[in-house]
């Protein structure tokens, strides 16, 4: 069977973390880079529940509140990684506008997302707690994780959580049954 080809754009204000995320998933290693990134596109083959996926990360530039929401992030693309940095509160205000803008530009009620709290080895300078970051991805009906990009904390696990929840969204995910058949 031909892989499926998955298109996931990865959001969040400026040195939150995408671009090391995407590149921890795709190539296995932590990039301290502080270039800011213009748009990147990665390509990467991984499986998940024996399906393979032939998956495009979109690693976006650092949006702010005042970005406008480029329609090319909601055309083509299966599913969202939204990011912040779980040091910073400005971070956490930019994913909800980010969200926001998402639902408005997609016209859809829900939308395949992985909410990201990065930075977990910088957990001295937290400044959002973890139920901070569950109880808004509960209210997106989205899926939740912590990571740290720098100890590959997590990574790969926000990229199968989302193909997991696109799957979903699409219908074609059995949900596991409970019948026993003796």
């Amino acid at each position: 069977m031909p892989p499926k080809q998955r298109k996931i754009a990865i959001m969040g204000y400026r040195s939150v973390g995408k671009s090391s995320l995407s590149i921890q998933f795709v190539e296995g290693q932590f990039v301290d880079s502080y270039d800011p990134t213009i748009e990147n596109t990665f390509t990467k083959s991984t499986r998940v529940n024996s399906q393979d996926y032939e998956v495009k990360l979109v690693d976006t530039a650092g949006q702010d509140e005042y970005s406008i929401f480029p329609t090319q992030y909601s055309m083509d693309i299966h599913g969202y990684v939204l990011v912040y940095s779980i040091t910073s509160a400005k971070s956490f205000e930019v994913v909800q506008i980010i969200y926001d803008k998402l639902l408005d530009i997609t016209g859809k009620v829900h939308v395949p997302i992985v909410l990201v709290g990065n930075k977990t080895d910088l957990y001295v300078d937290r400044m959002i707690t973890t139920e901070q970051g569950k109880r808004l991805a509960d209210s997106w009906h989205a899926a939740f994780l912590e990571t740290s990009a720098k100890q590959n904390e997590s990574v790969a696990d926000i990229f199968h959580t989302l193909l997991i929840e696109i799957e979903k969204a699409d219908g074609n995910v059995q949900e596991k049954s409970n019948c026993i058949i003796s």
